[in-house]
């Protein structure tokens, strides 16, 4: 095995596949044993044979630029991520338990507020969120449950211990290209998985009916689930497409429904209108619905709004599920687990400094050259500032932007990034930064995937795994090792 990793060094950060002494971890030995019997030729070989594999599949995503929407085919490094079993079932506990208190504080904001009330979390951080929405103050989804679908980012720092960055509540992406990996690998691995105890992660799209299945307003054998799409120049088109076709559910765009006198929601179809239960909406919350948000929306459908309220069509996620999605509220879910669920957080967070309360504001600003600073709702890793590799001008940037509006702001510490082999060139491995995105699924009852999206940096030395910034990804291996 010393062919492969004799010049792999991962420093002072914690490999997730390699242990500090150069001797590869329980769960990957079979792996590192395999790639280790194949020449550097063989190794290109099956490079090669993936990327041939991601066009033949048409695996793509959008890059919105100024010059115009760029489709490019997903980056996908050929060498898995191993995590063992034992240590995933605690993380899957965790996630359970995370989704769980989210949904009963999103309830609960929607309703009695007794969060507020009991000082649990501050009125104004609710009061001054751009994704709370008054209009679903009074509404109770189906099991309570708002954010049915939820991905929920992980890092793990130099101690090897997964942390919570950051969770996503509103409609998170990622899981067509978590199971598109696996088909990937398959092809270009196949051998391993006749050998090693490599958990499936199959399941998603038919636990993701079910889940959405259990929320129908009509008790009928199979209810008329939809997919709702923006369109084809979405930058997660191909997710939406995918999931859809694997479900064997109709994608949509919001044209091809119509709100009826009855308060219910309709599919245009050439047999006339068909009635539909359950939408998985793909469209943030002010597109949705011309007539209770963005007036200009030409994305929904008008009524929608009125048609949910009625109880006549359920929507995944719910509108109003982005009030939890924000990095200022992330700060205060462990009170929220204990506050809900009279439990200890099974998943630390990241330590997070809040600019709005004036004490951390101070140290946040003495220190930006050492934190990273994010906007409580950007998402793809846009808008924040990542201390170490910043210049003295955006530092100052960001000291007036937190200096006006504080309570838009978070800081953390610039963390020790877990690293994996990554093949760099011909049969060469060098570390690479990743995270992990696993995606949990609540209605009638809860579903952790097996492993999740694990992105990375492939960028070396780079911390930012987005694909819209260069990032790529891998298959998750979960697995069992002997003696487990």
């Amino acid at each position: 095995m010393d062919k492969l990793i004799k010049n792999y060094d991962s420093g002072d950060f914690f490999d997730e596949l390699i242990e500090p002494s150069g001797a590869p971890r329980p769960p990957a030995k079979q792996l590192l044993k395999y790639l280790d019997s194949l020449t550097a030729e063989e190794l290109e070989k099956r490079r090669i044979t993936a990327e041939a594999t991601v066009q033949e599949m048409g695996i793509s995503f959008t890059v919105y630029t100024e010059e115009g929407n760029i489709d490019r085919a997903w980056p996908f490094d050929i060498i898995p991520r191993t995590i063992e079993a034992k240590d995933w079932a605690v993380t899957e506990a965790g996630l359970k338990q995370r989704l769980t208190a989210l949904n009963r504080f999103i309830d609960d904001l929607y309703h009695e507020q007794n969060c507020i009330k009991d000082g649990i979390i501050p009125e104004h951080i609710i009061k001054e969120s751009k994704n709370f929405r008054p209009e679903c103050v009074g509404v109770s989804p189906a099991f309570g449950v708002w954010a049915h679908i939820c991905g929920t980012d992980l890092v793990r720092d130099h101690d090897g211990k997964f942390y919570v960055l950051e969770d996503n509540l509103r409609v998170p992406s990622g899981v067509s290209y978590m199971l598109e990996n696996r088909a990937i690998t398959k092809r270009v691995l196949p051998e391993l998985f006749e050998n090693d105890d490599i958990q499936p992660n199959a399941s998603y799209p038919a636990e993701l009916f079910e889940t959405l299945a259990a929320l129908s307003p009509r008790d009928i054998a199979r209810p008329e689930i939809v997919v709702l799409t923006p369109g084809i120049y979405n930058s997660a088109y191909f997710e939406h497409a995918f999931l859809a076709q694997q479900m064997g559910v109709e994608l949509v765009e919001g044209s091809d429904m119509f709100v009826g006198d009855d308060d219910c929601v309709y599919m245009k179809t050439i047999y006339g209108p068909e009635r539909v239960d359950v939408i998985y909406r793909r469209i943030d919350d002010l597109f949705i619905d011309p007539e209770a948000f963005n007036p200009d929306s030409v994305l929904g459908v008008p009524g929608l709004m009125r048609a949910w309220k009625a109880g006549n069509v359920a929507l995944a996620n719910a509108p109003g599920a982005g009030v939890a999605d924000d990095k200022v509220v992330y700060a205060y879910v462990p009170a929220l687990i204990r506050y809900y669920l009279d439990e200890e957080p099974i998943l630390p967070n990241v330590e997070t400094y809040l600019c709005d309360d004036p004490e951390q504001r101070e140290y946040v600003l003495a220190n930006l050259d050492k934190l990273v600073v994010k906007p409580a709702n950007e998402s793809g890793g846009y808008g924040m500032l990542v201390g170490p590799h910043s210049s003295k001008k955006e530092q100052q940037t960001f000291a007036e932007l937190i200096k006006a509006n504080p309570r838009n702001y978070i800081a953390q510490p610039t963390l020790k990034l877990s690293t994996a082999p990554t093949l760099i060139g011909t049969g060469a491995l060098e570390p690479r930064h990743l995270d992990l995105r696993p995606f949990i699924l609540q209605s009638r009852n809860t579903y952790v995937t097996t492993g999740g999206l694990t992105r990375v940096a492939m960028k070396k030395g780079s911390l930012v795994v987005n694909s819209s910034q260069g990032g790529g990804s891998k298959d998750t291996w979960i697995v069992v090792t002997k003696g487990e």
